[in-house]
């Protein structure tokens, strides 16, 4: 077999439940009872197993009884918040545990402390809503992928793609942790039901949650982790020093631009397809921003998390709400809150400038229209290339406006953006090879040309690598650039070259 045929998969051979390898997920009837033969995972019989994972059967049992006795605990209780329904849960898990474990030793099988713990975890984030899900959050992971309850791959930050053992017992127990984690959501109402088949959460851990259910043939998760909150510009540039498996996403030239262009109050989209690493860059733009601005970010669902980086203190997150029940007299559901309608609370809340996560749908519209009235704003926006990027925004501006004119929508994009960064994407997995996540252009954004479109310079383009290299110096922001105490001079002594530090890892040849 040859390097490129080499499988991906890769498991250890003797490693414990939570990394041994299982088989490919099938179409059959699995997903009625997670019953099936060839998709079982093996476990030890008995009340108490010995291996160093407890089995899940005893965890559901002291789990049961642990709620059954807090019900009893908080059943005269008036009220109760849910930190102190959470704290009473630990105290009483600590406990049947420990009884648990000495009842054992009494029958003659001792148990190890490791076990103990592990047991006692098991049971808190079965008791929490997090059930088997959290032994596979407690690793390091950039995205775990769930196909029905024993369909389970995660994905390692060194591009190693791991099979884990299932996560439920059948799909329908899959469906009902993740009603239970929507409900933990938070400050904001969140819900999977038979009208609602889709969910879209941040997770306690802070990781990204979107799932769904009935639409596909089984249940479907992806939880994305994102391992860097506060992240800097400057990080950015030596990222393949600080982690052999990763590269660098920007040079010190496009470093010092940005900076200068943070400084300068331009209001920057950062495009790309899902994974490229746009979210990342935001967040390495908005460490630029002074910690004594007041600023206001907003979500579907939170995964920037600037305001809890320590960096911003002035910082608002707002996070969408999903609408329940009936429905109000516009045809929405009663109590949704959307990103088309923060944007202008944002504004009357008095922000220099708005942070979006993503614009993908009617919120562009008000994006565009906050963006031409305030200074530094950035949002992402998914696109496969950087020329689709301004026919994607019109797109979407002109599917949700009564409005039809492409000129009027163009017109909106020029006057609000300043700057369109793309972040390309380059896999060579399939080849034996890792992920390379880089800025390939920066495009600065003028007034209308004769065809109705914007006015484009591409100030930074694909070099050799495809990585950024300068290209031109910038037309309409050069005055701002100036004021920012930038000199765009600086690009043309570069052009065509870049100041990339060392050469991007690539096993293909471009050609």
């Amino acid at each position: 077999m040859s390097t490129f045929e080499q499988p991906r998969w890769r498991v250890p051979a003797d490693g414990p439940p939570s990394t041994r390898r299982v088989p490919r997920p099938t179409p059959h009837n699995s997903h009625t009872n997670g019953s099936s033969a060839a998709l079982a995972v093996p476990v030890s019989p008995g009340p108490a197993p010995t291996a160093h994972e407890p089995d899940y059967s005893v965890i559901r049992s002291l789990q049961n009884a642990v709620s059954e006795e807090l019900s009893r605990l908080l059943a005269g209780r008036e009220s109760v918040s849910p930190a102190d329904r959470e704290a009473e849960g630990r105290r009483v898990a600590s406990r049947r545990v420990s009884e648990y474990v000495d009842q054992q030793r009494v029958n003659g099988t001792p148990l190890s402390r490791h076990y103990e713990q592990r047991l006692l975890d098991g049971v808190l984030a079965a008791l929490l809503g997090l059930g088997r899900l959290d032994r596979l959050l407690r690793e390091p992971f950039d995205t775990i992928t769930i196909l029905g309850c024993d369909g389970v791959r995660v994905e390692r930050p060194n591009g190693r793609i791991d099979l884990a053992a299932p996560i439920a017992d059948s799909d329908e127990e899959l469906v009902l942790l993740l009603q239970a984690l929507a409900r933990r959501a938070g400050g904001t109402e969140r819900a999977l039901t038979k009208d609602k088949p889709t969910l879209s959460m941040e997770l306690p851990g802070g990781q990204r949650l979107a799932a769904t259910y009935l639409v596909t043939q089984r249940p479907v998760a992806v939880i994305r982790s994102h391992q860097i909150l506060k992240v800097t510009l400057e990080e950015l540039v030596t990222l393949d020093q600080a982690d052999p498996n990763k590269s660098a996403m920007i040079d010190p030239l496009l470093r010092d631009f940005f900076r200068a262009a943070m400084r300068a109050g331009l209001n920057i989209m950062v495009a790309g397809v899902p994974g490229s690493g746009k979210t990342s860059l935001l967040r390495a733009l908005a460490s630029e921003i002074p910690a004594d601005e007041w600023m206001i970010t907003m979500e579907e669902a939170r995964e920037l998390g600037l305001h809890k980086t320590g960096r911003h203190p002035w910082a608002v997150s707002m996070e969408t709400r999903e609408g329940h029940g009936e429905r109000g007299p516009d045809g929405r559901p009663v109590g949704e809150i959307t990103l088309h309608d923060l944007i202008p609370i944002g504004l009357q809340l008095n922000a220099r400038r708005i942070i979006v996560g993503e614009v993908r749908s009617r919120e562009i519209v008000a994006m565009l229209q906050a963006m031409g009235t305030t200074n530094g704003s950035l949002c992402t926006i998914h696109a496969r290339e950087p020329g689709l990027v301004f026919d994607r925004v019109v797109e979407l501006a002109l599917s949700h406006r009564d409005e039809r004119s492409d000129r009027r929508a163009y017109l909106q994009v020029a006057n609000a953006l300043d700057l369109v960064v793309y972040v390309s994407l380059i896999d060579e997995s399939a080849i034996g090879g890792r992920k390379h996540r880089f800025v390939s252009h920066v495009i600065e954004v003028g007034g209308l040309v004769e065809d109705g479109r914007p006015r484009t310079t591409h100030l930074f383009g694909p070099g050799p690598d495809g990585r950024a290299v300068p290209m031109h110096q910038p037309d309409r922001l050069k005055q701002q650039l100036l004021l920012a105490g930038y000199d765009p001079t600086v690009l043309t002594t570069y052009r065509g070259r870049g100041a990339w530090p060392r050469p991007l890892p690539r096993l293909a040849v471009r050609p």
